[in-house]
C-alpha cells in the first residue's frame, strides 16, 4: 500500500490476503481483534463500521471483543501488542440529528478533539498521577543490569534513567579535534544546533529540531565519523528584553529607565541564571547527543570577541556604515528592525484593529481603531480661494507634509505649477511639485501629498526634489512638536480621529471610503510599523549575496528541499541593505564611538551627518580613544568619547555561530578540526533571518561556506493547521509528552507566564477542548520516533499529540518483544562473527534465510534514507522490519523449533537462536539514532554482553552501525515467505469467517498452480501460524468435501477449510440476517437525507462526499451478507443431504 496514509494501516499486513485490505479512502476509526491461540499472537486490523462478509472470494471480518477474564489468560509474550499511530485526521462522527440539520444547510458539527474518540463521558477522566520513578543508579554511573529486574512492561521513566548522565560523563558526546584532523570531510560529521532563545522553553517545533538532529549525530557517529554537536542558546535581544521588562513591571512596578542601563543589564544576567538553564535541562531529557563542554551562549566572552571582529572587519573593507535612511521603526520597541522581520496583513476595507500601545479609541466600544480606509481633504491655495484636494490613508502624516505632487501633463493642475499651499495646521507653506515618476494622473484627484520622512515613496521623491524631511513621531510613536499644541503628545492613531474631527470643523474634510491596504508589523512584538528616519548601521550585503546564490548555482552548497532554491535566489537577488543596529539595552552593544572635543560642546552631535565621519569603529575602547586622539588632534582631557548605545541586531551574532563556536578568530584546534561543518539542519522559516546570514557571513570572514548542506525541515503546526501560539494554548513543551502533564498542570503553567489575562482564559479553554484528560507519559523515544514520522509530511506538519501518544504503544511492543525473544536465548552463547558464523553453517532453514535477508533490506533501506535526509521513510523502514518481518512473522514461526529442544533440531534451532540475536541486536542499533534509551537499555540486556572480544563496544552508541550485505540479501526466500503468509492470511481470514473457535485446528486444502514446492517446503508453518489439524495441497477435487469455505488468493492460490462439525449454520444465517437489518436502516435513512429537498444546494461538497462513501460502504455491506447467507444456506442444504 503505497499512500502515506494507508502506511499503518497494517501492523501485519502480510498475515491478510491482498482481496482483503481496506483501501485509503475507508478512513474509519481502525481496530484490533487479538485472536488469541495456544501460543499465538493473531494481529488483524479492521474497520469498526465495515463488518465485511466474504465467501469464496470474500472474507469475514468483524469486531472480537475480549473479556478481561480472556486477557488475564494470555501469556506474557502476548502482552507485546502493537498498537500502530492512528491517523491524526479521523473521518469526522455525526450524530443522526446533526446529519439531518447538515442536509437541511443548518450548520457544520465542529470538531471537538479528545484522547477519546468514543461518545463523551459524564466523568471526565484525568491523567492519574503515578509514583515518581526512584532513581537507584547513582548519577553518571552506568545502569548494572544484573542488579535492576527485567519489568512486565515498559515505563519510560525507569528506562530512560541515568543513561543520559552515563553518556554525558564517560566523554561520549566529545568532539576530539586530534582524530578529526586525520579525517576526510566524508569522514566528519559537525553541525551546530539553532541556538533556541534564551527566553523560555523549547517547543514541539524544537524538539523536531532535535529529533532530526540527534538522530544524525548519532547515525554518523556510529558509522566512525569524527563527529562533534554544537550546542548554544542565543541571547535573544528584544525577546529577553521584553521577558525582564515585562518580569520587572509585574514584579516591581519599575520600568527599565527607573533601573537605568547598567542596573537593567545586570537583572537580564540575573534573569539568565535562574531561567536560562530550562533549555539545555530539555535537551538532555529529548537524549541530544551534543558536546556539553563546548556549550556556547551568544553573549559569552569567546563569541562577543567574534562579533566585534566581524564589525571591525566588515567596516574596513567598507561594508558596514552609518546612515540616516528610512526604515522599519516599532513603536512598541522603540527600536528599528529589519525588512525580514516585518510580517504583513492585507486589509479589505474599512477594519478595526486593537492597537496595544494606544489608551483605546473612546469611539469604539472595544477600543479599537480604524483602517483601511482613503481619507480625503483639501489643501487651501496660497492667496486664491480655491482648494487643492488629496487622500491618504494615514491622515496623522499630514503634519510632516513637504509638498503635494501633480503629474506635469496634467492640464488640470498647470495654472499651479511652482505654486504654494497653505497647511490648515501649522500654517506652513508647501510647494506644489511635479513628478511623472510618482503621480498617476487617473488615479483619485491625480494629486499626491508627499510625506518623506514616513513613506518609502515620498522617501525617494523627496529625495529626487530635495525636499524637507519631517519626522512627525516620536520614537514611541506619539506626535512630536510639530503637532503643535493641539496635537502633540498625542498617540497617532488618536491624532488621526482628533485631526479628522478638525479638518471638519475648518470644512477641508471631503469625505472617507473603503480602501484595501497592507499593513506591516512587527513580527517580534505585533505593533504596527511606522516608516521613519533614523540613523542606523547598515551592512552592504550585495557582494556575499551573489556569492552564496553563486554557491547554490553550482553545487557548493546544497539545500534540501530543493524547491527552497527559487526561494533563497528571490531573496538573495533583490536583498537590500541590512540594518544591523537596533534601539535596545540588551544584546552586543556597537563597538563604534563618537569623537569630539569639550571645546565642540552642544554644537557638535553624534546625530547629525554632518559629523558622521566622527564615528570611530574599534576593537577597544583603548584602540578608539587612540585614533581619536590622532583624527582630532588635542589633548586626552579635551576629548569627549561616547560610545554608540545602540546594539546589533540578534542575528549578527547568530549569523557567526558556525565558527564563532570554534574560536574563531583565533586560529584553534577546534577551528582548525571542525570547520567549515558538514551540515545545518533548521526550520524553514528562519531561511533568511539566519541561515543566509551565516552563509554570507562565514563567505566574508572566512572565506569558506560554513557548511555544505541545508537540510530545512517542515514548520510544525497543531493538528488543525493553526500556528503555535501561546495565547492559543497549542504550545506544547516537550517534557510534558515525555513525563505525561494533568489538564490542570498544563493550565497553571499559563498563569506564571507574561500573557494577559483575557488571553490566558482562552487559552485554558483551548486545553480543555484539546486535552480534558491531559497528556500521557509517553517517553523520549516515543516522540522522537513519533515526530521523524511526521517528516513525510512536506513543508507543513499538522501536529496531533496523540499520534505521538501512540507511538509509546511500539516502545511497548520492542520492551515486551524482546523480553519474551530472550526467553528463547537463555542457553545461546553469541560470538563475535554470530552472521558470518550463521550464513556459512548451512544449518538455516527457510525462514532463517528469509529473516536475514529481511534485516539486510531493513538496514539498506534506513541507511539510504538517511543519506537523502528522509527521516520519516527511514522510520517507517525501521518500525516495518520489527513490526511485519520479526514480530509479525519470525518470533511467530519459530516457536514450535524453540520450544524443542531434541537432538534432532539442535543445528535447526541454533540457527534460529543465532538468528534471532543477530535481529534483535543489530536491529536495536538500527533503531538507536532515532530511539536512544530503550535501545540503549535493551541492547545491554542482552546474553554475551561483555563477552564479545576488545572490539566490543561498552555502549550502543558507539557501536558499529549496521550496513547492509548484498551477498545475505536472498530474494527468492523473499519470494517464498510472500506466498506462505498469503496462505498464513487465508487460513486466518477463513477461521475469523466462520467465528472457529481458537483451540480448535481445521483441516486446510491449499490449490496453488505454481508454488506448490515452495508450501510444501514450509507447510510446517502453515500448520503453526494457520492453527492447521492437517493441510493437503493440490490434493485430486473429488477428495475434497463439499462443505468447504473458499478464500481466493489470487488466480494462482486458493485456500479451502473443512466446515464439517465447526459451524452453526442456521445460527450464523440468523446472526446474519440481523447484521443485514442493521446495516438497511441507516441506508435509507441515508438515502432519505441525500434526496430531501435543499440537499444538493445546501450541504457542503466534502460532507457530501463522505455520504456518498458511506452509502458505497454500506451497500456494499449489504451485498456481502446476501453473499454469506446465500452461502451459508448452501452449506445447509448439503449438511441436511
Amino acid at each position: 500500500m503505497k499512500s502515506k496514509e494507508s502506511n499503518w494501516v497494517f501492523a501485519a499486513s502480510a498475515c491478510l490476503p491482498s482481496t482483503a485490505r481496506l483501501t485509503p479512502t475507508r478512513k474509519a476509526r481502525w481496530q484490533r481483534a487479538l485472536y488469541y491461540t495456544r501460543d499465538v499472537l493473531f494481529l488483524f486490523l479492521i474497520c469498526d463500521t465495515l463488518p465485511q462478509v466474504c465467501l469464496s472470494t470474500k472474507i469475514v471480518f468483524e469486531t472480537t471483543t475480549f473479556s478481561r477474564k480472556r486477557r488475564r489468560r494470555m501469556s506474557e509474550e502476548d502482552k507485546a501488542t502493537d498498537t500502530p499511530p492512528a491517523e491524526a485526521e479521523g473521518e469526522q462522527k455525526l450524530s443522526k440529528n446533526q446529519l439531518k440539520k447538515l442536509a437541511k444547510g443548518k450548520g457544520k458539527k465542529k470538531e471537538k478533539p479528545q484522547w477519546n474518540t468514543g461518545k463523551k463521558k459524564e466523568v471526565k477522566k484525568t491523567v492519574p498521577k503515578k509514583e515518581p520513578y526512584v532513581n537507584p543508579t547513582p548519577k553518571g554511573e552506568k545502569k548494572d543490569m544484573a542488579k535492576l529486574e527485567f519489568a512486565d512492561a515498559y515505563h519510560p521513566a525507569a528506562v530512560e534513567a541515568s543513561w543520559q548522565d552515563w553518556w554525558e560523563t564517560s566523554g561520549f558526546y566529545k568532539g576530539n579535534p586530534e582524530y578529526a584532523m586525520g579525517k576526510s570531510p566524508d569522514e566528519k560529521f559537525v553541525m551546530v544546533i539553532p541556538p533556541p532563545n534564551v527566553t523560555g522553553s523549547l517547543h514541539l517545533g524544537h524538539a523536531l529540531t532535535a529529533a532530526v538532529e540527534d538522530t544524525l549525530a548519532r547515525w554518523h557517529r556510529m558509522k566512525g565519523h569524527a563527529t562533534l554537536y554544537v550546542p548554544g542558546t542565543d541571547h535573544a535581544g528584544i525577546a529577553t528584553q521584553s521577558v525582564v521588562e515585562k518580569m520587572l513591571m509585574k514584579n516591581e512596578n519599575k520600568t527599565r529607565h527607573d533601573l537605568g542601563r547598567e542596573e537593567f543589564i545586570k537583572k537580564v544576567w540575573e534573569w539568565k541564571g535562574d531561567y536560562g538553564n530550562k533549555i539545555t535541562r530539555q535537551l538532555r531529557s529529548l537524549g541530544s547527543s551534543v558536546d556539553w563542554s563546548r556549550e556556547r551562549f551568544t553573549m559569552d566572552d569567546m563569541l562577543s570577541k567574534a562579533v566585534i571582529e566581524a564589525f571591525n572587519r566588515f567596516h574596513e573593507r567598507g561594508l558596514l556604515y552609518r546612515a540616516n535612511r528610512l526604515g522599519n521603526w516599532s513603536c512598541a520597541l522603540k527600536s528599528a528592525i529589519s525588512d525580514i522581520e516585518v510580517d504583513y496583513i492585507d486589509i479589505e476595507g474599512r477594519t478595526f484593529l486593537e492597537v496595544k500601545t494606544h489608551p483605546g479609541n473612546k469611539n469604539d466600544p472595544k477600543g479599537r481603531y480604524e483602517f483601511g480606509v482613503l481619507t480625503s481633504f483639501a489643501y487651501p491655495v496660497e492667496d486664491s480661494d480655491e482648494q487643492l484636494i488629496v487622500a491618504t490613508t494615514r491622515l496623522e502624516t499630514m503634519l510632516g507634509d513637504a509638498a503635494v505632487a501633480v503629474h506635469p501633463e496634467d492640464d488640470r493642475y498647470k495654472h499651479l505649477h511652482g505654486k504654494f499651499l497653505i497647511h490648515p495646521f501649522s500654517g506652513r507653506r508647501i510647494p506644489i511639485i511635479t513628478d511623472s515618476v510618482l503621480v498617476d494622473m487617473s488615479f483619485g484627484t491625480g494629486a499626491v501629498k508627499i510625506t518623506p520622512a514616513h513613506d518609502p515613496n515620498d522617501y525617494e521623491c523627496g529625495k529626487r526634489h530635495n525636499l524637507e524631511f519631517i519626522t512627525v513621531l516620536t520614537p514611541s510613536g506619539a506626535i512630536n512638536h510639530h503637532g503643535g499644541e493641539e496635537f502633540e503628545g498625542m498617540m497617532r492613531y488618536d491624532a488621526r480621529i482628533a485631526m479628522e474631527e478638525s479638518l471638519d470643523k475648518k470644512g477641508l474634510l471631503k469625505g472617507k471610503e473603503p480602501n484595501k491596504m497592507r499593513l506591516g508589523l512587527c513580527s517580534r512584538s505585533g505593533d504596527i510599523l511606522e516608516p521613519m528616519i533614523t540613523p542606523q548601521w547598515y551592512v552592504n550585503c550585495n557582494g556575499m549575496a551573489k556569492r552564496s546564490t553563486d554557491a547554490v548555482r553550482n553545487g557548493d552548497l546544497k539545500i534540501v528541499p530543493a524547491d527552497h532554491e527559487k526561494t533563497w535566489f528571490h531573496w538573495l537577488d533583490n536583498i537590500q541593505d541590512w540594518c544591523i543596529s537596533r534601539q535596545l539595552w540588551w544584546g552586543h552593544q556597537i563597538p563604534a564611538w563618537f569623537a569630539k572635543t569639550k571645546a565642540e560642546g552642544e554644537g557638535v552631535s553624534k546625530n547629525d551627518m554632518e559629523f558622521n565621519d566622527r564615528w570611530i569603529v574599534a576593537r577597544s575602547e583603548e584602540e578608539a580613544k587612540e585614533r581619536a586622539l590622532k583624527m582630532l588632534g588635542c589633548a586626552e582631557d579635551e576629548l569627549l568619547l561616547v560610545r554608540d548605545e545602540d546594539v546589533l541586531d540578534t542575528w549578527f551574532s547568530s549569523g557567526l555561530f558556525p565558527f564563532s563556536v570554534m574560536g574563531w578568530p583565533d586560529d584553534t584546534a577546534d577551528l582548525k578540526a571542525f570547520y567549515p561543518t558538514s551540515l545545518l539542519e533548521t526550520g524553514l522559516d528562519i531561511l533568511f533571518f539566519w541561515v543566509a546570514r551565516m552563509v554570507m557571513m562565514g563567505l566574508e570572514l572566512t572565506d569558506t561556506l560554513p557548511f555544505h548542506t541545508v537540510f530545512l525541515h517542515a514548520m510544525v503546526r497543531d493538528k488543525e493547521g493553526r500556528k503555535m501560539s501561546k495565547s492559543l494554548g497549542n504550545v506544547i513543551d516537550p517534557l510534558e509528552i515525555i513525563d505525561g502533564c494533568s489538564l490542570e498542570a498544563l493550565q497553571g503553567r499559563l498563569d506564571g507566564g507574561n500573557l494577559p489575562q483575557k488571553e490566558v482564559a482562552r487559552a485554558k479553554k483551548n486545553l480543555e477542548v484539546e486535552f480534558p484528560e491531559g497528556i500521557p507519559e509517553c517517553g523520549t523515544d516515543a516522540l522522537r520516533f513519533g515526530l521523524l514520522a511526521y517528516t513525510v509530511q512536506g513543508r507543513d506538519i499538522n501536529l496531533d499529540v496523540k499520534v505521538l501518544v501512540a507511538y509509546r504503544n511500539f516502545c511497548n511492543k520492542l520492551w515486551n518483544a524482546t523480553r519474551f525473544a530472550l526467553r528463547y536465548l537463555e542457553d545461546f552463547v553469541p560470538t563475535p562473527t554470530l552472521l558470518d558464523d550463521l550464513m556459512s553453517s548451512g544449518k538455516m532453514a527457510s525462514r532463517d534465510k528469509f529473516m536475514i535477508s529481511r534485516l539486510m533490506k531493513g538496514f539498506e533501506a534506513v541507511n539510504t534514507n538517511f543519506t537523502s535526509y528522509k527521516f520519516g521513510d527511514a522510520q517507517q523502514a525501521a518500525y516495518h522490519l520489527w513490526i511485519n518481518d520479526l514480530c509479525g512473522i519470525y518470533l511467530e514461526l519459530i516457536k514450535p523449533i524453540m520450544q524443542d529442544t531434541s537432538d534432532e533440531q539442535k543445528d535447526s534451532r541454533w540457527a534460529a537462536q543465532a538468528t534471532l540475536w543477530v535481529c534483535l541486536e543489530s536491529g536495536l542499533r538500527l533503531l538507536h539514532p532515532m530511539m536512544p534509551f530503550v535501545t540503549e537499555e535493551l541492547w545491554q540486556r542482552l546474553p554475551g554482553r561483555g563477552t564479545l572480544g576488545e572490539s566490543e563496544s561498552p555502549t550502543i552508541m558507539l557501536a558499529p552501525y549496521p550496513e547492509c550485505n548484498d551477498e545475505y540479501k536472498n530474494e527468492n526466500m523473499e519470494t517464498a515467505m510472500s506466498t506462505i503468509m498469503d496462505v498464513v492470511g487465508a487460513c486466518r481470514s477463513l477461521r475469523s469467517s466462520y467465528n472457529i473457535n481458537n483451540k480448535v485446528l481445521t483441516h486446510f486444502f491449499i490449490k496453488s498452480m505454481d508454488a506448490e514446492d515452495v508450501i510444501k517446503g514450509q507447510v510446517d508453518d502453515i500448520v503453526t501460524l494457520g492453527k492447521a489439524s492437517k493441510v493437503d495441497i493440490n490434493i485430486a477435487d473429488e477428495s475434497i468435501p463439499q462443505s468447504v469455505g473458499t478464500a481466493i488468493v489470487n488466480e494462482t492460490l486458493t485456500v479451502l477449510i473443512d466446515l464439517k462439525g465447526m459451524v452453526d449454520y442456521k445460527k450464523e444465517i440468523a446472526r446474519l440476517n440481523k447484521e443485514k437489518k442493521k446495516a438497511a436502516g441507516p441506508l435509507e435513512q441515508l438515502e432519505r437525507k441525500m434526496e430531501s429537498e435543499g440537499y444538493a444546494e445546501k450541504v457542503p461538497e466534502d460532507l457530501k462526499q463522505q455520504n456518498i462513501e458511506k452509502q458505497e460502504g454500506l451497500k456494499k455491506k449489504i451485498s456481502d451478507i446476501e453473499e454469506a447467507i446465500a452461502n451459508f444456506e448452501r452449506l445447509l442444504s448439503l449438511e441436511d443431504k
